[in-house]
């Protein structure tokens, strides 16, 4: 008798150390689960940022966020949306590549049951079902971009070029935004309108938005501003017109507030910018996602304000050089 509770004594310390150390069967090893982000492009710091932050605050509470780069094309990006369904990841967090085209990827989310959030840029497509947004409140972005402008040459007046990402619906609400307060000055100002002569193409990177204002100053010496929908479209359009030699005429309006932007607007080569939040949009979209875990409700839309940037501000920055 004394023999048999022995031996059952024995086995249950070996099962409950074989548990403990991953080897007690199917329940001993518990797979970190996942999150799968798929960005718009990683060559825009913007974007790293909210990868880096949504891996951060993951960690704290026992998740895993794999980040892929769509590298701006919506192809790629619906290959990745597909690659974390293929993976039954717990959640998919997308910034679209194309606003409008990455609705069908994210209906067979939808149907597979895993719940996508979107965070800087929106999808602009009803059918497709998005549990939480969280974007800059792009728009009213858009209206403080039309301030810096009216600020810098409101006295003048003079042609402005735009460029633009219209396949992104936070570059189109900027638009809209800056359009309807330079249409308000020209309404008050009729001797000195701002003039919004073209509006072209920018890539929202430095290499189309280079080309763009390359070709644009070329029959157009006296244009005097130049809004662009981010940083990098910002930084391109300064790279084209110090080629031209026109880089002390021409203002520049950008839109980001990432460390290159607020470098540049430091050293003077773009004029002000309507600043985001990349790291706050990151930790909301998360908490949106363990609200949503937990059974609970998030927000559908959250909209975070934006905050004019100046050289003022620059020169103040610990952050800068």
């Amino acid at each position: 008798m004394i023999m048999k509770q022995f031996i059952q004594l024995t086995y249950a310390v070996l099962v409950s150390t074989l548990i403990s150390c991953g080897g007690g069967g199917e329940n001993a090893e518990v797979e970190t689960p996942v999150i799968g982000y798929t960005t718009k492009d990683l060559s825009n710091p913007f974007f790293n940022i909210i990868g880096d932050t949504l891996k951060a605050e993951a960690t704290k509470h026992g998740y895993e966020v794999i980040v892929v780069d769509g590298g701006d094309r919506a192809e790629t990006q619906d290959k990745q949306i597909d690659d974390f369904i293929s993976r039954k990841v717990k959640a998919i967090v997308v910034s679209p590549c194309d606003s409008k085209s990455v609705a069908a990827s994210i209906r067979k989310a939808n149907k597979a049951g895993i719940p996508v959030f979107t965070v800087d840029l929106a999808c602009t497509d009803e059918t497709a079902e998005i549990v939480s947004h969280v974007e800059t409140d792009n728009y009213g972005g858009g209206k403080l971009a039309g301030d810096a402008m009216v600020k810098a040459i409101g006295t003048v007046g003079g042609k402005v070029l735009i460029l633009h990402l219209a396949t992104a619906d936070s570059c189109v609400q900027r638009v809209t935004g800056f359009t309807e307060v330079i249409e308000a000055h020209n309404a008050k100002n009729g001797s000195a309108k701002i003039v919004i002569s073209e509006t072209l193409p920018g890539g929202g990177n430095q290499q189309d938005s280079k080309k763009s204002t390359a070709a644009f100053v070329q029959g157009n010496k006296d244009l005097r501003a130049i809004f662009a929908i981010n940083d990098p479209s910002a930084l391109g359009a300064y790279a084209a017109l110090k080629q031209a030699g026109m880089e002390g005429g021409v203002t520049i309006v950008g839109f980001d507030g990432e460390k290159a932007g607020k470098q540049a607007i430091k050293d003077g080569k773009i004029f002000a910018d309507p600043i985001q939040y990349p790291d706050e949009m990151a930790r909301i979209t998360m908490d949106s996602i363990l609200k949503y875990i937990d059974g609970r409700k998030p927000e559908r839309v959250i909209k975070i304000p934006a905050k004019l940037y100046y050289k003022e501000d620059a020169d103040k920055d610990p952050e800068l050089k």
